[in-house]
């Protein structure tokens, strides 16, 4: 069995708000590069993805920067009341 099948004891969406955290805003394509780093393969449907739960659960933001490209930042407010 490959390394890349085995799942990591960390989610994805933890990871993105701790890149997010190391280094405040930035690009979808290079958050994606930095998650690449941590887990390996990781696809843009599956950023995506945890894009928009997280963005619906109020802990980032994605905003259109041009055409293919988007800033996610966090917004500051807190995850648990």
């Amino acid at each position: 069995m490959a390394m890349s099948k085995v799942w990591s004891p960390r989610p994805v969406s933890l990871s993105i708000v701790e890149v997010l955290e190391k280094k405040g805003a930035i690009t979808d394509i290079d958050l994606l590069k930095e998650l690449k780093g941590n887990f390996g393969e990781v696809s843009f449907r599956e950023l995506n993805t945890q894009l928009m739960r997280l963005e619906m659960a109020g802990v980032l933001r994605v905003s259109r920067l041009m055409k293919g490209k988007r800033q996610v930042e966090l917004t500051g407010r807190p995850v648990i009341d």
